[in-house]
């Protein structure tokens, strides 16, 4: 059980994971749009993208040549069960990681339409 933690929570412990969640409260982004808005190599989006979707908070869309990236509420919800346990006192877990747990998935109960797409499309939409 301790690894299902640090799979799913690991998402939380870096900043450009945050700021990627954080950028998809706001709808689908594709990974153009990601790499515009972050400053990051390729390299380093695609590493922290592999991240997010192992943990079961973001999913991935492939539309011809283009992977769009989103929140995945189911995802969230079982994240939300995880820090439940943790609540209870049953498993360890770095209390920095759950902090950024608990408000990001916040954040995720607000939001109007996890699946709507962003409106700007930098480059993707020049097909």
């Amino acid at each position: 059980m301790k690894s299902e933690y640090l799979r799913v929570f690991r998402a939380f412990s870096d900043e450009n994971r945050v700021r990627i969640l954080e950028m998809l409260l706001g709808g689908e982004h594709c990974a153009c749009q990601l790499l515009h808005e972050l400053q990051i190599s390729q390299p380093t989006l695609s590493h922290h993208i592999k991240i997010l979707t192992a943990s079961g908070i973001v999913k991935t869309r492939k539309a011809g040549k283009w992977s769009y990236y989103s929140i995945n509420t189911e995802g969230c919800d079982y994240a939300v069960r995880l820090l439940e346990h943790l609540k209870k006192g049953r498993a360890p877990l770095s209390l920095r990681m759950a902090r950024s747990a608990r408000r990001f998935l916040g954040y995720v109960s607000g939001m109007k339409d996890p699946h709507a797409t962003a409106t700007s499309l930098p480059c993707c939409s020049r097909n």
